[in-house]
């Protein structure tokens, strides 16, 4: 579990330094588009095409990341909604596996007690059959970690 977290902490990583890249790389194409604009000897109709033909180029371009993000995020999503689901699925089982270890534990108690033995005796397996209940407990959390 503890390796899995790691997994999910180093990728958030990688996805935050992406983030920043992309932000620093649009912030940096906006930028030194539009010094290259300014300081180009061309004249006020012409230096508007250009900056509207730059201004197209970078919705373009965030357009196209934006579908990337969108993507990465679904897959995300699909692969937090499957492991929740696998995750489910063993505690489940898990849960089911103790509660019928310690109703085959009751059954094995009341058994005792209705047969009218020897008290001593009778305690003597039911303390037995707890412990056998517990050690069953303790090895299935064992297999989980």
């Amino acid at each position: 579990m503890a390796k899995q977290e790691e997994q999910n902490q180093e990728q958030q990583g990688e996805n935050i330094n992406s983030k920043d890249f992309l932000i620093g790389s649009l912030i940096g194409g906006i930028v030194g588009a539009s010094v290259a604009l300014i300081f180009a000897p061309k004249s006020g109709k012409e230096l508007r095409g250009d900056l509207n033909q730059g201004a197209h180029y970078v919705k373009d371009r965030a357009n196209e990341w934006k579908s990337v993000a969108y993507d990465k995020g679904s897959e995300w999503k699909d692969y937090a909604k499957h492991q929740s689901e696998q995750i489910g699925k063993q505690v489940s089982g898990a849960s089911q596996n103790i509660s019928k270890k310690l109703q085959d534990t009751k059954d094995t108690i009341q058994e005792k007690l209705n047969k009218d033995e020897d008290p001593e005796k009778a305690a003597e397996e039911v303390a037995q059959a707890i412990e056998e209940a517990a050690n069953a407990v303790d090895e299935q959390q064992e297999e989980k970690k």
